[in-house]
């Protein structure tokens, strides 16, 4: 596994599990927001448009993470902005980047939007919450939402009665901040959140999405690791589920951390590849000659979460010759 230099960038594994649960992520942080969400409408995220947009302005592109098109109950549409800030320093202009990025995409859309902020640092004064000024007459004041992760912390127990995907994404957040990647504690914290996972219920994709969170962001020693693998298997065999495997566990890092860190389609077929062979040995000569003909790479993308959560490589199969 890779050290925690080479994981300074904390946005990847956020990034993804929201979109993974965007529904409890609603729920458990903005429940208000919650509510007043069609969700029988559905939901639908705007990557593309977000990242043409931040593009052209020549801004920041880590500022806005997930832009997310909603409606209300009462049919109208809105759209959310979602900024994850992975970041462990106060901020004098935050809540000047938050009133810019506002306002650059509602000239550019003309939509309701709704600005959302996840505040990840460990200063528990730093509440970012406003952007206002006052100058002869003209005044301007920005308030948005923001949830400080640091304050979940005193909300320990409520964490842990929660069946909401997010309380494990918390605790694991704040695991990470309290222990080293060589503390015998970070293993035991991390293996206890892992088997929370099949405690709780969770389905198989749920489980593979939250695992690869928990292990992206709690990164072990090499020594560690190799404890944490031994005693997630003989869980695993203990209660016959064995959702993550060991060779899952290699595919998902050698495939989905690696294969969509590198741009190109090639790398992508070839992590797409390895995760295929991993899992079930070979692969058929028509899907091999379906994945070459593909050369989308968002399409790319999704085969490749396919190939590690699928249960059969013809299930597999099946989707990549839906594209």
């Amino acid at each position: 596994m890779k050290n925690a230099t080479q994981r300074a960038d904390y946005d990847s594994p956020w990034k993804e599990i929201v979109e993974q649960f965007f529904v409890e992520f609603v729920d458990f942080f903005f429940p208000d927001i919650y509510a007043d969400i069609d969700w029988v409408k559905g939901y639908e995220f705007l990557n593309q448009e977000l990242q043409k947009i931040v593009r052209d302005s020549q801004t920041d592109r880590r500022r806005v993470d997930k832009l997310v098109k909603v409606w209300r109950k009462n049919g109208e549409e809105t759209w959310i902005a979602i900024h994850i800030e992975i970041q462990g320093w106060w901020e004098a202009d935050f809540g000047k980047r938050m009133y810019q990025y506002h306002t650059l995409l509602y000239n550019h859309y003309q939509q309701q939007i709704v600005s959302l902020a996840i505040l990840s640092d460990k200063n528990p004064h730093w509440k970012p919450d406003t952007f206002q000024y006052d100058l002869w007459g003209c005044k301007i004041r920005f308030d948005f939402p923001i949830v400080k992760l640091l304050a979940y912390k005193e909300r320990w127990d409520a964490l842990e009665q929660s069946n909401n995907p997010f309380a494990i994404v918390v605790m694991a957040h704040l695991q990470e901040q309290e222990t080293t990647s060589d503390s015998p504690q970070r293993l035991d914290v991390k293996f206890r959140l892992i088997r929370r996972l099949y405690e709780r219920g969770y389905n198989r994709r749920q489980i593979l999405e939250l695992f690869r969170f928990i292990d992206w962001i709690m990164l072990l020693s090499p020594k560690l690791a190799t404890d944490f693998e031994t005693k997630i298997g003989a869980y695993e065999e203990e209660r016959k589920m064995k959702y993550v495997t060991s060779i899952e566990r290699r595919a998902i890092e050698r495939g989905l951390e690696q294969g969509l860190e590198q741009g190109s389609k090639k790398s992508k077929r070839d992590a797409i590849m390895q995760v295929l062979t991993l899992r079930f040995n070979s692969i058929p000569t028509d899907l091999r000659l379906r994945l070459e003909e593909i050369s989308d790479i968002s399409q790319l993308k999704k085969l490749l979460d396919w190939a590690v959560l699928d249960p059969s490589v013809e299930i597999f199969a099946d989707h990549a010759m839906e594209m």
